[in-house]
């Protein structure tokens, strides 16, 4: 089972992500951009302001593409749960923000990208949180990290949850963050007790 946590940056998403490792000690816990050389040009270009978008898209696609090879389809065809920060919902939400303006339908665009090789997830775990709040929490130390920028993304993030209502899973990430983590802790479970039973 390949679940994703998915949000702008500082919903709290990777906080939780740390913490379901003590509750699924099992599980295969991977996270994009990835640790890889195709993770590191990435970061490269998040630290880039100048950086191309429709290049950095490539960047990030091409990360993503190792990740899936490498990771996590031999860990689901292993059977294990795989639990991923960031994926690619990301890439949709995130570049289609970055090449609008560039063009026509740029999640569209991104989302034909990915289409003929990316796995889709099982369950998304959408962490929902203002532009605002979230750029204070995230501290704006990089280009994708202020309010009016999370704003974009936030509206690409809806418009994928109103096209895949059954994948994903709206959490409010403005709660304390034990609450957050028990209500997607419930999420999962009952997920997985979903899949046992089929």
């Amino acid at each position: 089972m390949l679940v994703t946590l998915e949000g702008i940056d500082g919903s709290g998403k990777t906080t939780v992500w740390e913490a379901l490792h003590d509750t699924y000690p099992d599980a295969t816990f991977t996270r994009e951009p990835t640790t890889s050389w195709y993770g590191d040009a990435v970061y490269r270009s998040i630290a880039d302001d100048d950086a191309d978008p429709l290049a950095e898209l490539f960047l990030y696609t091409a990360d993503h593409a190792d990740h899936l090879s490498r990771l996590i389809e031999p860990a689901l065809e292993a059977g294990d749960l795989v639990i991923s920060d960031r994926y690619s919902d990301s890439r949709y939400a995130y570049q289609g923000a970055t090449l609008e303006g560039v063009l026509a339908d740029p999640v569209q665009y991104v989302m034909d990208v990915h289409r003929p090789f990316t796995i889709d997830p099982d369950l998304t775990i959408y962490f929902d949180l203002g532009p605002e709040t979230a750029a204070e929490r995230a501290g704006a130390t990089n280009k994708f990290e202020h309010a009016e920028y999370l704003a974009s993304v936030r509206e690409n993030y809806e418009r994928l949850l109103e096209r895949d209502l059954d994948r994903f899973v709206r959490v409010d990430a403005s709660r304390s963050p034990d609450a957050v983590l028990e209500r997607v802790e419930d999420e999962l479970e009952s997920a997985l007790e979903s899949t046992a039973g089929e």
